[in-house]
Formats: C-alpha cells, sequence, structure tokens
C-alpha cells in the first residue's frame, strides 16, 4: 500500500464500478463466449474462435457500451454461415445467453460491499459513484449490490447522463461541483490509470487505484495515484491510517 507523505481532510469519496465493484472484465469475457456457443447451437455455421474474434473487432470499434453487437456481428460474416435462419432468432440466441450469465456470475466483489456499507454506517463521509458507460447498465449494477442506500443523495454520476465522458475531468469537476465539495476534499476509487487516476489527480483529487486484476493492470498513469491497495479491507485500513477517519 503506497503511502501519501502529506495527509489531507477528506469529505467525500466517490468510485468506480467496473473492475472496481465489480469484476466486469472477467464476467464480459465469460459471458461473450457464452452467447457465441448459444449462436452456434442455434444454426451458425462458424467456428468459434473466429467467431469470437469478429466478435472483439465489433466491440473494438463500436465500444463495449453499443446495444447492437450481435447484430453487427452478423452483417460482418457471410450469409450463407446461417442460410435458411433467420437472423433475429441468432441475436436473441445470443442475448439470451448473455443475459442468463450475467443473472449468475455478475457479482459484486463482497469486500467492496461491506465496506462501502460500513462507510455508510460509521462516518458523515460523502459518498458516491462517477462511472463511464450506459445509465440503465450501470444503474443495474448498483441496483444488483444492494448499496444505493449507502449512496449520499445525488451522487451517482454516469457519463452517458452527463454527456461527459472519462478521461474527460469535467466529470469529476461536475461531482464535486454537484455536492459541494472542493476536489482537494476528496477521494477517487478506481481501477483504470487512464480514466480514473490522470483525470481527478489534474484538478487535485485524491487517488486511489484499486490493483486486483482487471483489463487495466499493466498500464501506468502519467501521475502517480496518491494510494494503491488491492482489495477494499486494505482500502478501510488506508482511510483509518492515512486519512484518521474512524470505522
Amino acid at each position: 500500500m503506497k503511502k501519501s507523505a502529506k495527509r489531507r481532510p477528506l469529505r467525500a469519496i466517490f468510485f468506480d464500478i467496473d473492475d472496481t465493484l465489480y469484476s466486469t472484465s472477467e464476467f464480459a469475457e465469460v459471458a461473450r463466449e457464452n452467447a457465441m456457443n448459444a449462436m452456434i447451437e442455434q444454426g451458425l455455421n462458424m467456428p468459434k474462435d473466429e467467431l469470437q474474434e469478429e466478435l472483439r473487432e465489433v466491440i473494438n470499434e463500436f465500444s463495449s457500451n453499443y446495444e447492437n453487437h450481435f447484430d453487427k456481428l452478423l452483417l460482418r460474416i457471410p450469409r450463407r454461415l446461417y442460410k435458411g435462419i433467420n437472423p433475429a432468432l441468432l441475436v436473441a440466441a445470443g442475448v439470451m445467453a448473455y443475459h442468463d450469465t450475467k443473472n449468475r456470475e455478475l457479482v459484486p466483489y463482497e469486500d467492496a460491499v461491506e465496506v462501502i456499507r460500513l462507510l455508510a454506517d460509521k462516518t458523515d463521509l460523502i459518498l458516491g459513484i462517477i462511472t463511464e458507460g450506459l445509465e440503465v447498465k450501470q444503474a443495474e449494477k448498483l441496483l444488483r449490490m444492494r448499496i444505493v442506500r449507502c449512496l449520499t443523495p445525488g451522487a451517482v454520476f454516469i457519463s452517458n447522463q452527463l454527456g461527459i465522458s472519462k478521461p474527460n475531468p469535467k466529470i469529476y469537476q461536475r461531482a464535486c461541483s454537484d455536492l459541494n465539495v472542493r476536489p482537494t476534499e476528496s477521494m477517487y476509487v478506481g481501477d483504470n490509470p487512464i480514466n480514473d487516476i490522470d483525470p481527478p489527480s489534474s484538478i487535485g483529487m485524491m487517488t486511489v487505484r484499486m490493483r486486483r486484476g482487471g483489463k487495466y493492470s499493466k498500464l501506468e498513469p502519467k501521475t502517480p495515484p496518491t494510494h494503491e491497495v488491492q482489495n477494499f479491507w486494505d482500502f478501510l485500513d488506508l482511510l483509518r491510517e492515512e486519512c484518521q477517519i474512524e470505522v
């Protein structure tokens, strides 16, 4: 755990969602593989590894937040590979398999839930979310965690709702402004160094990099984070030792 030489007063903590509160990258790989299997079982005549590679290209080109990945996928492959099959059936099979996987396997990190609940019950800190993505998808994750009651009213900021996308630091400025808290009195916890460390650091926020894995684990920020932790129990220790938060 990296320590800061200088303590600053702390009034607000904002959290990222994906790969910070949830193991999103691991889930997405499993869910997409299950979707490809379902489409093949429905009659799509294409090797799974080739299908998965084509899907990766679709996601890279249209972003993970695009809502019609499987429709685009079918447009890119020869129609003869699903001759005689209504493409809507293939898309529906993929969507069903994806959502079935979500219902089974998209679960938050238990330590994240426990620590956020503890902070809500034992401190007067402002607790909020600043996340990249579509509003309904990101809101669903918060509801699945059952932590909405723990968050400060009005403290959920979702990029697609605001018209501001990470890594634009304005999304962090907006959160602080709306809650009437200075950036220097605020902390952001996230996993992506480009989106979650450099932008909030640039406006004076304290930053905590959650390094428990995920697709950004090997990237490094331009600005070193104020702290690094591997899990939320380490984060709680950090708050006690470095920020003098009594929990």
